[in-house]
């Protein structure tokens, strides 16, 4: 109705504010495909790095008590390392909102340290605080990995 009014005026009309660019679509398969890549490389390199340290016979055989304290935090310092390069490519691969990605495959790095906790404790294979750490360091070690994603994207773009 403006425009009509303005039309017979001779004012030229206001042409309407631009629509922002829209967000990319949902991309649920790239979404679950960047959390399971970042979990994946988690867990190859913890059992890679294991069955080495296992041939190597730095870690006693598959099924054997580990209870010297210096293996398990040499265990829980490499699982560290690989859980913060499997939160930076998690949050790498993530088509968009990559600290959602980061809280889901944190998450799941939580929920599988926790329910290996519940079943290796009472097993009585090494120390406790050794699975008790390993999940509880999923938050921390997964922040670590955003962050390391956040600066290398930052020097990427100048």
């Amino acid at each position: 109705m403006a425009d009509t009014a303005r039309a017979a005026t001779g004012e030229m009309p206001v042409p309407a504010e631009p629509e922002p660019p829209s967000a990319p679509p949902r991309n649920l398969p790239r979404s679950v495909a960047a959390v399971l890549a970042g979990t994946l490389l988690v867990i190859a390199l913890s059992v890679g790095t294991d069955e080495l340290l296992h041939f190597a016979h730095v870690y006693p055989g598959w099924g054997y008590p580990m209870p010297e304290p210096g293996l398990n935090l040499l265990a829980l310092a490499y699982r560290c390392i690989y859980n913060i390069a499997g939160a930076w490519l998690t949050a790498r691969l993530a088509p968009r909102h990559p600290a959602r990605h980061l809280w889901a495959f944190a998450t799941i790095g939580f929920v599988l340290g926790a329910v290996g906790a519940v079943a290796t404790i009472p097993m009585h294979l090494g120390p406790a605080w050794y699975p008790i750490l390993l999940a509880l360091g999923a938050w921390p070690c997964t922040w670590l990995g955003g962050w390391a994603f956040r600066t290398t994207a930052r020097a990427a773009r100048g």
